[in-house]
């Protein structure tokens, strides 16, 4: 794991210096897993991220934007009533674990001065976020409750006494030597870097890793002279937060990792390297949990549209050999006289064959020679008639595959606030019934609240991620002879520079914005059209988010995360 002991010290040497002292002036709980406290502290505002997410459980300083639900949980609450307006007096690690304390002092509502503890405990799936009164050590509340069911050792509940996790009776390696790691180690069993993972505290596997590759030949003298040498350099605080990219896959740590081959970017903190590592990540995660019905809905009626389209293109073919019928009919009443009640076939001369040949009719022989033609006429009709109808069903079962194609790669783009909007549209069409909350009344979304970017050279670029957006994105907000952007083709969202004549550095980023949100996000060379918007119709009935539209010019980009991610930052 990247965020081990060793990393949570130096996080908590970069909050100390950023909010020791600081007043805590809100709380927030957008998620269910994650707190988010505004602490003014050096004249500044800073927003303190701690997450108990499972898979992405951290404590950072964060410049990201997030949705709160419209109805705080009970524990936001909880952390507002004991918290607000309260001051951070010391950030600390407990020994070399991945707990985090902050202690905060303020007056509670009778006027005295009490003291609380914000303890974080960052470990993986058990990960927790527990308030405790510090004179009674009680906790008041958590973002997780264990019952004693789940955990012998302690339970986390409101009114229990606070307990640690159990010690780990493992060596501090800020105090370790030379001779206390050689004691803890046999380098006879091999496997040093797991060794050292269960002999020192806060040492990852990742760390050991690279304790061994550094080491070159690890033996008794290189690998404790190797260990120690970059737990001082951690201890200094002389680190450069990077990630590393090899393969495909990323990795952070406190500086780079020499046994991690690949490209590696710095940044100048460990807070801004956690912001650009978790971009997406978590609220990716997130979306998914809310989606999943959203999601199967869409994929069970696309597929199912799919499949009505095969159905209707063999009707198709039946559906054109009604001639076939018609000459069957004209032939059996031209030969009546040939036939009786009770025969399965009547072979009859063809006189639409100019050879002259005979052609095999079958017959219904319950029916007689005159019902029989009745009812190739009657098939003929019929299938002459369901021609029509049948391509105007496939066309409109098309348009079905499409829009749903359409949703399927906003719900994988989306964010929270993205899917209820979707969900909502879906409702509309009537697809779906409108959820209700407990006390009966309707969910419903204001108006749409789009994604805003500025450009390098200082313009700002709007973004819809879903139908709703886009509809008002293009259709209400923007103005006539402003730019915008949609993918050639393909699936995606619309785009819009506020300007009349942008630069061509702007209209590639803008470009980059609309390939990344759309279905050729992990394409290259993605064709990106771009015009006025005075050249953008929505047809009379059309689908939520089509739209037409002329006089485009084609650009050429492929979508960057990295772009995105500047474009966010530059607001």
């Amino acid at each position: 794991m990247s965020f081990d002991g060793l990393f949570t010290k130096s996080m908590v040497d970069e909050l100390k210096g950023s909010l020791k002292g600081g007043r805590i002036n809100k709380v927030q709980q957008p998620y269910k897993n994650e707190v988010i406290l505004t602490i003014r502290a050096n004249g500044m505002n800073h927003k303190l991220l701690l997450s108990a997410h499972p898979s992405y459980a951290r404590v950072q300083l964060t410049n990201e934007g997030y949705d709160n639900p419209s109805e705080p949980p009970m524990f936001c609450m909880l952390l507002r009533k004991h918290l607000e307006g309260y001051f951070l007096e010391d950030i600390y690690q407990v020994e070399s674990d991945r707990i985090i304390i902050f202690e905060v002092k303020g007056r509670n509502e009778i006027g005295d001065i009490s003291y609380k503890q914000l303890i974080v405990e960052i470990m993986g799936k058990h990960s927790n976020v527990v308030l405790v009164d510090k004179e009674r050590q009680m906790i008041l509340d958590s973002v997780k409750h264990v019952s004693f069911a789940v955990n012998t050792h302690r339970a986390i509940l409101p009114g229990q006494p606070y307990i640690f996790p159990p010690e780990q009776k493992k060596e501090n390696p800020f105090q370790a030597t030379q001779d206390d790691i050689l004691k803890k180690l046999d380098f006879n069993s091999g496997k040093l870097n797991l060794q050292l993972v269960d002999q020192f505290a806060g040492v990852s596997p990742l760390f050991a890793k690279e304790v061994i590759y550094k080491s070159g030949l690890a033996n008794r003298t290189t690998l404790p002279y190797t260990f120690i040498q970059l737990i001082k350099k951690i201890e200094s605080g002389s680190i450069s937060p990077t990630i590393m990219i090899s393969f495909g896959k990323e990795s952070f740590y406190l500086f780079p990792l020499e046994h991690i081959k690949g490209e590696t970017k710095t940044f100048p903190s460990l807070s801004l390297m956690l912001d650009r590592y978790y971009f997406g990540k978590a609220e990716r995660d997130r979306v998914k949990q809310q989606s999943i019905d959203i999601e199967r809905f869409i994929i069970n009626e696309k597929e199912k549209n799919e499949k009505k389209i095969e159905k209707l293109k063999d009707t198709l073919v039946d559906a054109e050999k009604a001639e076939e019928l018609k000459r069957y009919g004209e032939l059996l009443t031209a030969n009546l006289f040939l036939g009786k009640r009770g025969m399965k076939e009547i072979e009859v001369i063809n006189y639409y064959d100019e050879l002259g040949g005979t052609v095999l009719i079958p017959l219904d022989p319950k029916k007689s020679p005159s019902e029989n033609a009745q009812k190739y006429f009657s098939k003929y009709q019929k299938a002459k008639n369901a021609v029509s109808i049948v391509h105007e069903q496939i066309e409109k079962a098309l348009e079905e595959v499409k829009y749903f194609d359409t949703l399927l790669q906003q719900v994988q783009t989306a964010s929270p606030k993205d899917i209820e909007e979707i969900r909502e549209e879906l409702v509309e069409g009537g697809y779906i019934r409108e959820r209700q909350k407990r006390n009966g009344k309707k969910i419903h979304n204001a108006k749409p609240v789009l994604d805003h970017y500025v450009s390098s050279t200082g313009i700002e670029i709007i973004a819809g991620k879903n139908n709703k957006q886009n509809d008002y994105l293009t259709n209400k907000l923007a103005a006539r002879d402003e730019i915008w952007f949609h993918t050639k083709d393909i699936p995606g969202s619309h785009v819009l520079i506020r300007s009349k004549e942008p630069d061509e550095e702007t209209i590639l980023e803008a470009a980059k914005l609309a390939a990344y949100f759309s279905k050729a996000r992990n394409s290259s060379s993605v064709p990106v059209d771009f015009t006025k918007v005075r050249f953008v119709k929505k047809p009379s009935g059309a689908k939520p988010g089509f739209v037409i539209y002329e006089n485009q010019q084609t650009v050429y980009v492929t979508p960057d995360e990295e772009i995105v991610l500047k474009l966010k930052q530059n607001l």
